[in-house]
């Protein structure tokens, strides 16, 4: 799920979706389009792990896939990375993005372009992570798009990471993970088709990349608790006022959150950080 953020909203920079029926937009689109700015299935403490992970420094090029609207943006500038560049194939994404700023040396742009084709040069990053846009996407997909941050990546110095859905515990019976991926595209109305851990682990081994750490959480990206740690309270009541005046997002949003809690015992959050893996001599 894409991320947005208040100051896109307050600067009338439309967010994706803007426009289309509650009853039929994708579920990140319409949390958005509520004020929801942290849609990522671990939260923004995962979120952060996952950058303190990676180690970003004021050495580091970070090239961040599928930006959104740049609230997981807004943390990364806060360690002044050397170059930030966020790519997103969404207008309204971008347009908010380029208003992105750093105080300090930062070079921050965005680019309008597919996570698996960003048309950057080879070996452009030191650092390159997406979140929660993977799950979203069919294998053949999924593998383009890691094999383009193994691309963009510097051999010597490149660290990845990915923060997503998971399907939980590895071994998971084949017809139950088909119920759950049958479920989330019934309330999301998107293609969601989550991993197991070793799954994650597996695609990036498959595509150039040794994981050296990883870290779930649950996902509970509507419950109160979540909503207020990810947003604050103002914020999360605001989202709950816009939902409650709106019928049609707020039956959506409680056929989400169901979902969710259903398969509570078997939907996670992962994050997985990964380093190219040496070429055979």
């Amino acid at each position: 799920m894409a991320s947005t953020d208040h100051s896109a909203l307050q600067k009338n920079i439309p967010v994706p979706g803007d426009g289309l029926d509650a009853a039929r937009m994708p579920g990140h689109w319409l949390l958005a389009r509520l004020g929801k700015r942290v849609l990522r299935p671990g939260g923004v403490e995962l979120t952060r792990w996952m950058l303190d992970a990676l180690g970003v420094d004021p050495e580091d090029r970070v090239v961040e896939l599928a930006a959104g609207l740049g609230a997981t943006a807004r943390l990364t500038l806060t360690r002044h990375p050397a170059a930030y560049t966020a790519v997103d194939r969404d207008p309204a994404a971008v347009a908010a993005l380029s208003a992105l700023a750093d105080p300090g040396p930062t070079q921050v742009r965005a680019v309008r372009s597919d996570a698996a084709d960003t048309r950057l040069p080879d070996g452009e990053a030191t650092v390159v992570y997406g979140e929660a846009m993977l799950t979203m996407q069919p294998e053949p997909a999924k593998r383009r798009i890691v094999r383009e941050a193994r691309r963009l990546l510097d051999d010597s110095t490149g660290r990845y990471a990915i923060h997503e859905l998971c399907l939980l515990p590895d071994g998971l019976d084949p017809a139950l993970a088909e119920q759950i991926t049958h479920d989330l595209h019934d309330a999301i109305h998107v293609g969601a088709r989550p991993l197991t851990p070793t799954g994650w682990s597996e695609l990036l081994g498959d595509e150039g990349f040794t994981v050296t750490a990883h870290k779930t959480a649950p996902m509970a990206l509507l419950e109160p608790r979540r909503l207020v740690a990810d947003e604050g309270l103002i914020p999360a009541l605001r989202i709950a006022s816009r939902a409650l005046r709106d019928p049609a997002a707020l039956r959506r949003v409680l056929h989400m959150r169901r979902v969710f809690q259903r398969h509570s015992a078997h939907l996670g959050a992962i994050s997985l950080l990964a380093v190219p893996t040496p070429t055979q001599p």
